[in-house]
């Protein structure tokens, strides 16, 4: 199948992906009156008395808005918000079928932060959570970092944060596979962007302490030039050998590769350089940073991807609706590092030890128990860390 082809064809048919529904009916006088005026006044002034009761009296606490300023959609850079509603529609729609969550698209006409920060704070008591979406760094960090400063409601980046969650899932049962420690296994990463960097950030409060990050310059390290803000902090606390170089020379001896940058920058003869029984997580979509089957032929021991048709998917859609679903029947105030640790290792428990193997160390995306597992993973460590209303 051509699926950009079909793709486009199938939404002309739709004409959306979602849609609102009402959850009460409105056939008759009486039924208007109570979902309406006069009744509906009396919820509004409880309302008014008690703040909290805007959960239980609308459907706040389950709904969330999926927002974005178009800067960073998928592989295809900065399109504008409008060409951005795909995405997000699609986001919306799966929300609701893997986490019951309720979610609106949002696409926000600006690139400045200030604007972008005060829209979505001016907005947000009409939402239980907020989610980031396709938005580009360096901006997305300050972006993410002042809202969850302002909102009392849970404020997640996807792309950074979704990723992280799924990658360190994956790695921690490819390591129990390949019978390494996590303290000890060194590892890089390709790509500093906002998914490299959350990444890295997930992966040492996990325990990794061997890291290091490379952009299109080469390996981040302390005093190089041509490095934004997030870059430097991220040099500051990785790469403690403060060796530079290039993505060649950062991947000698390394335990495990991690990629979130572009097709087709791995060769053979660096995968060869690794350390025995190699990781490799090569995520770039649509086209990997090396292909699987080469990978292997040159010696790696396991190897995933963002795709569906090669074997252990790392893919986004195991993480978001659970860990939105965990904070929304908590009602959290935000969504910490305590939440994230939870979701990576209970999705990387329902890979039992006997289940494991090199081409299995991640339940498929669809399997059903993803969801509430996660969901209630989060939802405990929520109340665990004090985030949690109820």
């Amino acid at each position: 199948m051509n699926y950009a082809e079909e793709s486009l064809r199938l939404h002309g048919e739709w004409e959306g992906k979602i849609e609102v529904i009402p959850r009460v009916p409105v056939r008759n006088k009486e039924e208007l009156s109570l979902a309406y005026t006069p009744g509906v006044a009396q919820p509004c002034l409880e309302i008014q008395k008690d703040y909290d009761k805007s959960f239980t009296l609308t459907r706040r606490h389950n709904l969330v808005a999926v927002i974005t300023d178009g800067t960073a959609v998928l592989g295809l850079g900065d399109i504008g918000p409008e060409a951005g509603m795909p995405v997000m529609e699609g986001k919306c729609a799966l929300f609701k079928t893997f986490g019951d969550v309720d979610a609106f698209p949002l696409c926000i006409r600006s690139k400045d932060v200030d604007e972008i920060v005060r829209t979505i704070y001016l907005i947000s008591g009409s939402f239980g959570g907020i989610n980031l979406e396709d938005i580009a760094a360096p901006r997305c960090f300050e972006i993410e970092r002042r809202l969850k400063e302002l909102c009392d409601i849970p404020v997640f980046h996807d792309d950074q944060h979704g990723t992280a969650v799924v990658v360190a899932a994956a790695l921690i049962n490819a390591l129990k596979v390949v019978k390494k420690d996590i303290g000890e296994i060194k590892t890089v990463i390709n790509g500093a962007g906002s998914a490299g960097i959350a990444i890295a950030r997930h992966l040492m409060n996990l325990g990794v302490r061997h890291m290091k990050l490379v952009d299109s310059v080469g390996i981040l390290c302390e005093g190089r030039e041509r490095m934004n803000p997030a870059k430097t902090e991220m040099a500051r606390i990785t790469n403690p050998e403060k060796v530079s170089g290039s993505l060649a020379d950062a991947m000698k001896g390394t335990d495990v590769f991690i990629g979130v940058s572009a097709p087709y920058v791995v060769s053979q003869d660096m995968v060869r350089s690794m350390a025995a029984d190699a990781i490799l997580f090569p995520m770039a979509n649509p086209v990997p940073e090396i292909e699987p089957d080469e990978a292997l032929a040159a010696g790696a021991a396991i190897v995933g991807t963002g795709r569906s048709d090669h074997p252990n998917q790392i893919n986004n859609v195991m993480c978001f609706p659970g860990l939105f679903r965990g904070a929304l029947d908590v009602r959290a105030r935000d969504i910490n590092e305590e939440m994230k640790q939870a979701a990576s290792r209970a999705l990387a428990a329902l890979v039992t030890d006997d289940e494991l193997r090199t081409d299995y160390i991640l339940p498929y995306a669809f399997d059903k128990r993803i969801g509430p597992a996660v969901a209630e993973a989060v939802a405990k460590a929520a109340r665990d860390s004090g985030v949690a209303r109820i």
